[in-house]
């Protein structure tokens, strides 16, 4: 790869990055006896939230802990890198530098371009992004039709709306215009229910003019934090944001007994509330085969898939009392169904490794959409037995479990491809990556050099037209660590 000239911004000068490269020198030296002998290498990352690595801290004196003065030299050297990231309209940035030890140093500034995404603490390179706008396929799942789903018998917009008025007296209701633009907005037209409820109070915090106590008996009236008529919005995949390389080892399953739709988002999916904790209520126009038009669903802040049922209606949300022990007993019985069916059905992700399926013929079967290959002490696997598989769209393969990497050309569905380094050369080498990817990456761990790993990243962006990773290459002086 060609080394690119300094840009002229600060991210790119050598002064910027100075303090943290002199700080990681002297933790080298202080892990060597005497003078360092040899050039010292080092490499991390640096984003707007995050860096690596960190740096040794000073122990404490005994019986005192460890306090943000002990770590303001480290603190203070990277908010300068991050301050010129800001600067330069960049979220992240790797770098790798060798110091001689006179401190003459050759540092390269990586910015990993609108095509990669960020490793995850380590400076490599994450997710290959060979397709501008690609998701994996579980994000382009849309519902499916459920021509025979209709509310559900507790569903009663007038006594909701007639409860409401009757606990929420001083509320402020949405009118019907704002009703109307909400609509518009969202492209979908609320359900009776939901109009009810915001008839009453538009949830607007203008409107209890700072007072939480207002506000508190409204969410204890709706039982949830009730989102403003304003701020109404669809849970759609988009929303529902995971990183290539998790996302393309997801996949959605809706059972025939299932309420809910495991999706991860949908058109239909209207977000009006939520838990305090991050998790989203929505009233579900979209509902599985056994469930309800307008039932209320849960999505779990921690989860990248599927919704839990928490009432069949608005109504029953509001009103149900009594009903709440019965609802979550069927919770509990759904949950019951659920897993019966996924252990009965073959998995649509299928993981071989020490602890789990012992072979890949084990996994193979036609439904197959995911195979992980982990760590293994065996024998090689051949992939023979999942070639022609319909639905297969996801390979990972830990480092040295492959007994031929070019069998992989075979796979002409693959979406995504994770490999080792090593299996990586061998397809491009013999011009056998697959030219149908999505999205790919590469398995490097914190102990691998940082610059091939580079380089052959962006030896893959280039089979497929993609921006590559481009590299800084700048020059200074450290001076004495004494």
């Amino acid at each position: 790869m060609v080394d690119e000239k300094p840009s002229g911004a600060s991210i790119h000068e050598f002064a910027t990055w100075e303090p943290v490269l002199r700080l990681l020198w002297a933790a080298k030296a202080e892990g060597s006896p005497g003078a360092l002998p040899a050039p010292v290498r080092v490499a991390g990352r640096v984003g707007r939230d995050s860096w690596t690595p960190s740096l040794r801290r000073r122990r404490p004196s005994p019986g005192r802990a460890l306090q943000s003065p002990d770590m303001q030299d480290e603190f203070d050297a990277v908010e300068r890198v991050r301050s010129a990231l800001t600067e330069a309209g960049v979220d992240d940035v790797s770098y790798a530098a060798e110091i001689e030890p006179t401190g003459r140093t050759v540092l390269r500034v990586l910015d990993p371009g609108p095509a990669v995404e960020p490793g995850i603490g380590i400076p490599h390179p994450g997710a290959l992004v060979l397709v501008e706008g690609a998701l994996p396929e579980p994000w382009r799942r849309l519902p499916e039709p459920t021509p025979g789903a209709r509310p559900a018998p507790s569903a009663d917009p007038e006594s909701l709306e007639r409860t409401l008025r009757e606990r929420l007296p001083d509320a402020i209701g949405a009118t019907e215009q704002e009703i109307t633009a909400a609509e518009a907005r969202l492209g979908v037209p609320l359900p009776d229910e939901l109009k009810a409820l915001y008839r009453v109070t538009r949830a607007r915090w203008a409107d209890w003019a700072a007072d939480h106590a207002a506000a508190d008996r409204v969410f204890e009236v709706v039982r949830c934090e009730l989102v403003a008529v304003d701020h109404l919005h669809l849970a759609e995949a988009s929303a529902r944001h995971c990183r290539w390389e998790f996302a393309a080892e997801e996949a959605v399953f809706t059972g025939p007994d299932a309420p809910v739709q495991g999706l991860v988002g949908s058109p239909g999916w209207i977000v009006f509330g939520g838990s305090g904790g991050g998790d989203q209520m929505a009233v579900d126009l979209t509902p599985g085969p056994r469930g309800h038009t307008g039932q209320i669903i849960l999505l779990d802040h921690e989860k990248n898939i599927g919704a839990e049922l928490v009432a069949d209606s608005l109504t029953d949300l509001v009103l149900g009392g009594e009903r709440d022990r019965e609802r979550e007993r069927e919770r509990d019985r759904e949950r019951d169904r659920a897993g019966r069916e996924r252990r009965e059905e073959p998995p649509l992700v299928a993981r071989v490794n020490r602890a789990s399926l012992r072979s890949v013929q084990e996994a193979a079967h036609p439904a197959l959409e995911v195979l992980s290959i982990g760590v293994w002490d065996g024998a090689t696997f051949s992939l023979a037995p999942v070639i022609g598989l319909p639905r297969l769209r996801t390979l990972t393969a830990h480092a040295g479990t492959l007994a031929d990497p070019l069998e992989i050309a075979a796979l002409t569905g693959l979406e995504f491809l994770e490999l080792a380094p090593r299996d990586w050369r061998v397809l491009l080498d013999a011009d056998a990556v697959p030219r149908n990817l999505s999205a790919a990456a590469i398995t490097a761990y914190g102990d691998q050099d940082l610059l091939p790993v580079v380089d052959l990243a962006n030896e893959i962006l280039a089979l497929h037209g993609r921006p590559g990773i481009t590299r800084t290459v700048l020059e200074g002086d450290l001076g004495s660590l004494v």
